[in-house]
C-alpha cells in the first residue's frame, strides 16, 4: 500500500490530524508508516441476538426505556415470524448527554447497528478528522429511541434523535461492499439524512484495544468548510425539540423542525 499516515491512508504527510497522533511526541503532526489500516480480528456477520449480547448484557431494561432489540422478543414466543427486512439500509445519529457530551453515529449492517460514539459530532469539512469510537452494536430498533436514560444506568442521560435517513456504499456494490468496507477498515458510503448527505469515511486507526477509527467528509458537492452543522443543528429531526426539553420530559413540539437542505459547494471535487 505504500506510505500512509498512520491516522488514515491516502493523507498527505503535509497535512495535520484534528485528532492528537497516537505516536509519542508528534502532537498533532502526521506519522508515515507502511500498512496503517489494520486486519479485521472479528468477523462481521453473525446472528442479531450473539451481536448484541454485549448490548443486553450492559443495561437493565426492566429501568431503561431502551430498546431490547427484535430478536430477544422473538425468543420468548414461538409464534413470533421473523420479519422481512426491506434491502434499503438505514443510519442514525443519536446526540447522547451522558458523562460527556458526544455523538452516536449509527449504521444498520447485517440486522444490527453498528455504532461509534463521536465526541465531537461529524464535520463537513474534509479537512477535519473526527474521531469515533466503536462501541457495541445496537438493535434496528434504536433508530426510533428518543428520551431520558435513568442514571445509575449504561449511557445514563439525554438522547436526542438528531439526524436519520438512509445510506448506501459510495460506488456501489450492494451490502457486500459494505461488508468489505467495514472488515479493511476503509468504510465508504453516501448518507441521505435530514442533515448529513453525500459521502462520508470512516476510517480504522491502528491502535491497541478499543478500535478507533476516524469519520471524514469526502469532498463533493455537500463538503463546506464554512459550516458548522453541530452548531447549527440544535433540535431533535423527530419532535423538534432541543437536549433541555427532552430532559425535562416535555411533549414533543407541535410540529417537527423545517427540513434545512445540506450546504452545497459549487466547485467541488470529489476525494480519492
Amino acid at each position: 500500500m505504500g506510505d500512509v499516515c498512520l491516522h488514515v491512508a491516502g493523507m498527505k504527510t503535509s497535512e495535520r490530524c484534528e485528532e492528537a497522533c497516537p505516536l509519542p511526541g508528534l502532537g498533532k503532526e502526521t506519522a508515515v508508516i507502511k500498512g496503517a489500516l489494520e486486519p479485521m480480528a472479528t468477523k462481521t456477520r453473525g446472528t442479531a441476538r450473539s451481536k448484541l449480547s454485549d448490548y443486553r448484557r450492559k443495561r437493565d431494561f426492566t429501568r431503561t426505556r431502551e430498546p431490547e432489540g427484535e430478536s430477544a422478543k422473538s425468543t420468548r414466543s414461538t409464534s413470533a415470524r421473523p420479519r422481512k427486512r426491506a434491502s434499503t439500509l438505514h443510519f442514525v445519529v443519536q446526540k447522547h448527554a451522558a458523562s460527556q457530551l458526544h455523538f452516536d453515529f449509527r449504521l444498520e449492517l447485517d440486522g444490527v447497528m453498528k455504532s461509534w460514539a463521536v465526541p465531537k459530532g461529524p464535520s463537513y469539512d474534509p479537512s477535519v478528522r473526527r474521531l469515533a469510537m466503536e462501541v457495541e452494536d445496537h438493535p434496528i430498533e434504536y433508530n426510533t429511541f428518543e428520551g431520558t436514560i435513568p442514571q445509575g444506568e449504561y449511557g445514563g442521560g439525554t438522547v436526542m434523535l438528531w439526524d436519520r435517513g438512509t445510506y448506501e456504499p459510495e460506488n456501489g456494490g450492494g451490502v457486500e461492499a459494505l461488508r468489505e468496507g467495514y472488515a479493511r477498515g476503509d468504510l465508504k458510503f453516501r448518507l441521505e439524512g435530514q442533515r448529513l448527505r453525500g459521502g462520508w469515511v470512516l476510517v480504522r486507526m491502528k491502535r491497541p484495544g478499543r478500535p478507533q477509527w476516524l469519520l471524514i467528509k469526502h469532498r463533493d458537492e455537500f463538503a463546506s468548510s464554512a459550516r458548522d452543522v453541530v452548531e447549527e443543528e440544535m433540535t431533535s429531526v423527530v419532535s423538534g425539540r432541543t437536549m433541555d426539553d427532552i430532559a425535562a420530559g416535555k411533549k414533543r413540539a407541535s410540529s417537527a423542525p423545517r427540513r434545512k437542505p445540506a450546504a452545497k459547494k459549487s466547485a467541488a471535487r470529489r476525494s480519492r
